[in-house]
């Protein structure tokens, strides 16, 4: 998570649909007049089912989502304003399924094939809204029927697979319109101030070579119905600064620190004086990180600090959770068939909640009303006591989990798939954080290695869950220090991958630290890109293995940079 998480291989029963009407919901109550948008949306959706119904193959399914964005974004580097833009954007998503419920045109690798995507125009304008609405309606059908046609080939020639659940979800339609602003508009040169002042930081340390602060303030309005009679008005809001700062060793290996701020607003954000600190520590880090030895490869006790363990369950744990990976003859299927078994240690629960707007006053990046399909967000409780209990569905149905539990999520243009919003790790078994130190001390003595592993921070990471290739993860940590048995001080180190498979690493979590740390990130996956937060307390490992860090042989630049001159004799926040 910018919490980097691309994975490179990542991977209602309804024969026909009776339209005696579609509810009109398209009133605004806090504004008294009128949404254009909605009522424009309905009227053009009921006449496209009537008369793609009367077509041979006729869609069961077809519904209408709409994103109404406006995006404000301001880039600083070194106190200087780089970009300043401010845009608003309609974008208009026309989904269809041919066939039945039990298979349509979205089955297996076709998922596609049921969504098409394009712009709307901003203005209410009754006429150009609806001949868009049209022309993708008809362009989707085109593209939906023949994919139907060779699904319906494909089964008569291919074996039978193992999961033969339907293809969509049987759910009671949604009723919901919420016209609030959640958050006032930040104005445009606030934006621009707060990126100077936040890049300007940097201009003190000349060992740092590039350095930017990105921020970004976005408001939507969500329209959704279908044709089952689902109509959904909700809205959504973020600001997000990112702050990104790197150097490079004497040997070539690029040294990064990222560091984002995530809010509903920007009065939730921190202060001026965190952001400046949390900028002094980056350059510190990346200082010492400078110097610091290369790590070399290891399995042995590890502790990964609140913010490192999030990421880690993210990763490791939240993807294998997700419902669509538990069907498919490419995916690998790790947890699909342990349902009501023990898959982590007794203490630890796990539940994804993404209606939980706060925790212990922080916001969380994976909050939501409704998902993408229009289904109300709920809290799944999917390990109780180290059990697994449920997975995180869309309206795509697994064996034995038939139904839709608010976690069909996507961004604009992607067809919706069960994905992570919340994810919360919780613990029976804590000790006292100042006691985990301790703790992976004595577990290095008992084990009889040198030292242990202590992981500070993680920037990211990616995992692979199709069965053609290893069950492995990989996750990028961007601070480690050796901690060790004999009373030497910690020391820094780096060039190492935290590696593994999710099944033997999950089961080596030997305690947990009292406090949740959290961490708000962007995730991308098959459905593209989506605000995500993962929650969990510090944790100490039995065994973690580690790896070697590729890297160039660039050599640092071979002239000072110009602040250097300017800021000799100065403390430029070294590590003491």
């Amino acid at each position: 998570m910018k919490k980097r998480s691309g994975r490179p291989t990542l991977g209602c029963i309804f024969t026909f649909v009776v339209v005696a009407s579609i509810p009109a919901f398209a009133a605004s109550p806090a504004a008294d007049k009128p949404d254009v948008l909605l009522s424009t949306m309905q009227a053009e959706l009921q006449r496209a089912d009537v008369d793609l119904n009367k077509l041979d193959p006729a869609p069961y399914f077809l519904s209408y989502s709409v994103y109404d964005e406006s995006v404000a974004v301001a880039l600083g580097s070194q106190g200087s304003l780089v970009n300043s833009t401010r845009a608003r954007v309609r974008s208009a998503e026309v989904t269809m399924r041919i066939g039945t419920a039990a298979l349509d045109n979205s089955h297996g690798m076709n998922r596609a094939s049921a969504i098409t995507f394009g712009a709307l125009p901003l203005e209410d304008n009754r006429d150009a809204i609806a001949h868009e609405l049209w022309r993708l309606t008809y362009e989707e059908y085109r593209k939906a029927s023949k994919a139907y046609l060779n699904v319906k080939t494909n089964t008569q020639v291919q074996a039978k697979e193992e999961d033969t659940s339907p293809d969509f979800s049987q759910e009671k339609p949604s009723a919901h319109a919420d016209y609030k602003e959640v958050a006032a508009s930040p104005d445009q040169r606030t934006l621009e101030k707060l990126a100077r002042e936040y890049s300007a930081y940097f201009r003190q340390y000349p060992y740092i070579y590039s350095s930017g602060v990105v921020i970004t303030a976005q408001k939507t309005r969500f329209h959704f119905i279908s044709t089952e009679g689902d109509h959904v008005v909700a809205p959504s809001a973020y600001i997000r600064v990112a702050i990104q700062a790197e150097t490079r060793a004497e040997d070539g290996m690029e040294l990064m620190r990222f560091e984002t701020f995530q809010a509903e607003s920007l009065e939730h954000l921190p202060p001026s004086s965190e952001v400046a600190a949390r900028v002094t520590k980056m350059a510190t880090d990346l200082k010492a990180l400078r110097d610091a030895p290369l790590a070399e490869p290891f399995d042995g006790p590890a502790l990964l600090s609140g913010r490192a363990a999030a990421v880690f369950f993210h990763e490791v744990l939240g993807h294998r959770l997700e419902g669509h990976r538990q069907r498919g003859e490419q995916e690998g299927q790790t947890f699909t068939h342990k349902v009501n078994q023990q898959v982590l240690p007794q203490f630890l629960s796990v539940v994804d909640d993404p209606t939980l707007r706060t925790l212990n006053g922080m916001d969380l990046g994976g909050w939501y009303e409704y998902d993408d399909e229009g289904m109300p967000a709920t809290r799944v409780e999917v390990i109780k006591d180290g059990v697994l209990k449920d997975f995180l569905m869309s309206r795509m149905p697994i064996k034995n989990f038939a139904n839709s539990n608010g976690h069909g999520r996507a961004q604009a243009g992607f067809m919706p798939t069960g994905r992570q919003g919340n994810l919360i790790v919780s613990s029976s078994r804590t000790v006292k954080d100042s006691e985990l130190r301790q703790k992976l001390i004595e577990e290095v003595n008992k084990q009889g290695k040198p030292y242990g592993l202590y992981f500070e921070d993680i920037q990211g990471g990616f995992t692979l869950t199709q069965r053609a290739l290893p069950q492995a993860f990989q996750v990028l940590p961007v601070l480690v220090w050796r901690v060790y048995a004999d009373g030497k001080p910690d020391e820094l180190v780096r060039g190492i991958d935290i590696v593994g498979t999710p099944l033997a690493a999950l089961n080596r979590i030997l305690l947990a630290g009292e406090k949740q740390e959290v961490f708000n990130g962007i995730c991308g996956a098959e459905s593209g890109q989506v605000p995500v937060a993962a929650v969990a307390p510090a944790m100490l490992f039995s065994d973690i293995e580690v790896q070697k860090r590729a890297h160039s042989l660039n050599r640092p630049p071979i002239l000072p940079s110009p602040f250097a001159e300017a800021n000799s004799g100065k403390n430029t926040g070294s590590r003491p």
